[in-house]
């Protein structure tokens, strides 16, 4: 689309359009919802799979860790599939691997039927968390994006809340097959409304159909005016670059290859925050504190509602405070209770009933600091920092990491305890924390209220990546 075809557009003020950008955002933050169901109904469900199937501790730590092994192969297509058939379709996909990966677990008759279904749910997690941020990236306007992304990150925790509720209610009779089947029921949503999501822009200008990313836009922004001179932004970074795209861009374009290790950093340091380790053993912890059955049920739900709970100040604050400043002040907080977490633990016979509600209550202060900084702006900056032209590749890169570096925390959580034991575990994860504090600074850009076409000109121009964005 030639500048005089997109100057004939009209650029009169239209109506405020924000309530379908936000609706469009919401469609697609219901993938974060399945995201978390799928992670949290697992850990009520294991007991009564064991007993049902008489299985082996081998064949559940497999119904455990297909899912994450799915998501990691997921999150390798979904690249290569956002790029060719588009954020919306991706999405839609996604949408329907879940329904199908939870009609079989909650049908499965052996392990392996198990297996199977928590696979193609992997399928689905790998490519709907590399798809949704991205997506939501791409529709929103600079000043809303870093809150509309935390948004994701939301629906993540609010879907594990409601696992571990529902897991808490459907314990007392067994009902196993409901606690996994219960993802089928947003996921069905989800694939009905991603139907109407609208295409990308950025995807449609990448794909050369100008005129279709004008008109999405334009339903998209406050103003017509707004809206083109998004466009004229996009087509000027496109047309400053080479066509290069993935791995030929990555090994020929320094910048290109700063921005995806640059991602891919930000997904180790998430995970060696230590957060899935409270996630997965979350019952066990609370087992060791003196609770009961009920009580550990119960006790991990308050887990979830506390990362719930605690995700609305990034939705809140990402755009006002900035990421920075949050990332600093959440890893601060999560050295700190992990530390004390340690050296409770360190206490041994010691410890009283009032140490143990004490280390329950600094672990509870360890999963805000994560729920408010590390776990929605990983993902806001992850899908910020990247070129256009790179995205699909650079967010796989990281999305990837993401996975396998789950899976390597999940592994290694058991062998640490037997190791060094409780009390040095956790102080190792707290000295991580703090570390991550020194990354933060030295390497972390600040892209509050920066469109990603100023942040991707500043990356290319050589800028220090703490200097790409404010």
């Amino acid at each position: 689309m030639s500048d005089a075809t997109l100057h004939a557009q009209p650029v009169a003020a239209r109506p405020p359009m924000v309530g379908r950008m936000m609706l469009a955002v919401a469609l697609a933050a219901i993938a974060g919802l399945m995201f978390g169901l799928d992670i949290g109904v697992i850990s009520g469900a294991l007991g009564f799979i064991k007993t049902e199937f008489q299985a082996s501790d081998f064949e559940l730590s497999w119904i455990v860790s297909s899912m994450m092994a799915g998501a990691t192969v997921g999150a390798l297509l979904a690249g290569r599939m956002s790029y060719a058939l588009g954020r919306r379709k991706s999405l839609t996909y996604s949408a329907a691997m879940f329904v199908v990966g939870a009609i079989i677990c909650a049908i499965a008759h052996s392990v392996g039927v198990l297996i199977i279904g928590r696979a193609i749910l992997g399928l689905a997690i790998g490519i709907a968390s590399f798809v949704a941020p991205l997506y939501i990236s791409e529709i929103a306007d600079e000043s809303r994006r870093g809150s509309l992304i935390s948004l994701y990150q939301l629906m993540i925790t609010t879907g594990i809340l409601l696992a571990f509720v529902s897991n808490a209610i459907l314990s007392y009779s067994g009902s196993w097959r409901w606690m996994l089947g219960i993802v089928g029921v947003p996921g069905a949503l989800f694939l009905i409304g991603s139907l109407f999501l609208p295409d990308s822009p950025r995807w449609l200008m990448l794909r050369g159909r100008d005129e279709e990313a004008l008109k999405t836009l334009s339903t998209l922004r406050h103003t017509q005016q707004h809206a083109y001179a998004e466009i004229q932004g996009i087509r000027e970074q496109l047309n400053s670059q080479a066509k290069q795209r993935g791995l030929a861009m990555f090994l020929e374009n320094p910048n290109f290859r700063r921005s995806v290790m640059l991602g891919i950093g930000l997904q180790v340091v998430q995970q060696f925050t230590g957060i899935n380790v409270v996630m997965y053993y979350a019952p066990r912890i609370f087992a060791e504190v003196g609770f009961g059955q009920d009580g550990q049920m119960w006790g991990t739900a308050t887990v979830g509602l506390v990362n719930c709970l605690a995700t609305f100040i990034a939705i809140a604050f990402a755009d006002r405070w900035g990421r920075r400043p949050m990332l600093i002040a959440g890893f601060a907080i999560m050295a700190a209770g992990l530390g004390i977490l340690a050296m409770l633990m360190g206490m041994g016979d010691h410890a009283s009933s009032l140490t143990h509600y004490l280390a329950i209550s600094v672990l509870l202060c360890f999963i805000a600091g994560f729920a408010f900084s590390a776990g929605p702006l990983i993902w806001i900056l992850c899908a910020e920092v990247q070129p256009l032209q790179g995205r699909d590749f650079g967010i796989t890169c990281s999305t990837v990491t993401n996975w396998g570096t789950n899976i390597i925390v999940g592994a290694t959580f058991l062998g640490l305890l037997n190791t060094l034991g409780s009390s040095n575990t956790f102080w190792l994860y707290a000295g991580l924390n703090a570390l991550f504090i020194i990354v933060t600074l030295l390497f972390v850009p600040e892209t509050k209220g920066v469109s990603l076409e100023t942040i991707e000109s500043r990356l290319n121009h050589g800028y220090r990546l703490r200097d790409i964005g404010r």
